[in-house]
């Protein structure tokens, strides 16, 4: 009784936010753009009910790791009496924007109602997955799609499988940092989605994160250069599209050294949806 999956990365094409709910939370317009790298989890069943994460993470202790949480949280809503062995393999940046805390909680949710047999829906496992993070249901449900409200309410989208290069500049983003910030725009119009599809849009967190990491702003510049670049989320990353791989890949492999990141093709549908229907 054992499972591997990979928790793949996200990117926002765009981010609007539109306005602020009485209880702080931001209310937005996004287009999550799944793609084919991520972190890798593996999980193994043990009797004894005991979730035992066995890679730590620097700076998080285990049970307020989101792959811990999640996995209680599973637990708890089913009243399973079986536990899991879990390591990770851990390739996402931290702070980066690009989901891995959130895709490791959401593919935590999936590979456990597999391996626990608890029976739950997308729907059922999606509402689980908010508790945790605003971002964790558009991993659970595993379809590029169009967000809006506080990033709960999924449209899928059908986006052509383009490559992508993300670059992570060497430095972490506080997302509470950003959202509290004054300077953030709030208030942006909301477009349609064919409008976006149409003529694109950016992310009203972007000016904020340059100003407050000019590193960001450094590694926006060099980027530029090749192609259009914009920031994910947010986090710290970035990415600019490419037609076919060989261009991403010449143009990754140009970066100057203090800037880590991948190669991606973004994909409609996530790799672990699409393993555990293999199973």
């Amino acid at each position: 009784m054992t499972l591997s999956l990979l928790a793949p990365a996200k990117l926002n094409l765009c981010l609007k936010i539109t306005g602020r709910r009485d209880d702080g939370y931001h209310l937005l317009q996004s287009l999550f753009q799944l793609l084919d790298a991520g972190d890798t989890l593996h999980f193994a069943v043990r009797n004894d009910a005991r979730i035992v994460l066995h890679t730590p993470f620097d700076g998080v202790p285990s049970e307020d790791n989101l792959i811990v949480r999640a996995a209680t949280a599973l637990q708890r809503a089913s009243d399973s009496k079986l536990g899991v062995d879990i390591h990770c393999d851990k390739r996402l940046p931290m702070g980066g924007g690009i989901g891995g805390g959130s895709s490791n909680a959401a593919t935590t949710l999936l590979a456990l109602n597999k391996l626990w047999q608890t029976g739950f829906n997308d729907d059922e496992l999606s509402a689980i997955g908010l508790d945790l993070g605003a971002d964790v249901p558009v991993f659970v449900r595993g379809r590029t799609a169009w967000a809006e409200g506080v990033g709960e309410e999924l449209t899928p989208v059908e986006m052509p499988e383009e490559w992508f290069v993300v670059i992570h500049p060497g430095v972490s983003v506080s997302t509470r940092e950003i959202f509290s910030h004054q300077e953030l725009t709030r208030n942006s119009r909301p477009i349609r989605i064919a409008a976006f599809l149409e003529q694109g849009a950016g992310n009203d967190c972007e000016n904020v994160v340059k100003s407050l990491y000019p590193e960001v702003k450094n590694a926006l510049d060099w980027l530029n250069q090749f192609a259009p670049a914009q920031l994910t989320g947010t986090g710290s990353c970035l990415f600019a599209r490419f037609a076919d791989e060989a261009s991403a890949r010449d143009v990754f492999s140009s970066r100057p050294a203090s800037y880590s990141g991948f190669v991606a093709r973004g994909v409609n549908v996530s790799p672990s949806h699409t393993a555990l229907n293999q199973i």
